[in-house]
């Protein structure tokens, strides 16, 4: 799905995963609606997306973009409905300010988590962690 989006898009997405990954208990309509959001921000605002996806005790997405970051002291305050980082009216410039606190409100809902961090070379890193069923 990741794929076909970027596709349309005409971008690029470099996608780094094991094929038979076990999924995670939840809602995969949202969780995807999660990794849509996320991937269409990176590549909206960073021009790419490369998506790394490591199996373990939780599940950690991690979606790379080559954009310019977002400022440290904005890195939570994109979360908060409405807050945008372009402060331009201008929808083509920038979204409504809902797609990451939808994101987040998501992943919290299946007990999860989203966290945004700048990349020491350049581009912002979001990290998707969703808890593995326990047995």
């Amino acid at each position: 799905t990741l794929r076909g989006m970027a596709e349309d898009a005409g971008v690029a997405l470099e996608l780094d995963a094991d094929a038979d990954l076990p999924g995670v208990p939840g809602d995969a309509d949202q969780i995807t609606q999660v990794l849509h959001n996320l991937v269409e921000n990176a590549v909206k605002y960073g021009g790419s997306a490369v998506v790394r996806i490591e199996d373990g005790n939780e599940l950690v997405v991690r979606i790379h973009d080559a954009g310019p970051g977002i400022p440290e002291e904005s890195l939570e305050q994109v979360f908060e409905p409405f807050f945008r980082v372009e402060s331009s009216r201008n929808r083509d410039t920038g979204g409504t300010g809902l797609g990451l606190s939808i994101a987040r409100d998501i992943a919290q809902a299946h007990g999860g988590s989203i966290t945004l961090s700048n990349l020491p070379g350049g581009g912002l890193e979001a990290t998707l962690t969703l808890p593995r069923p326990t047995t």
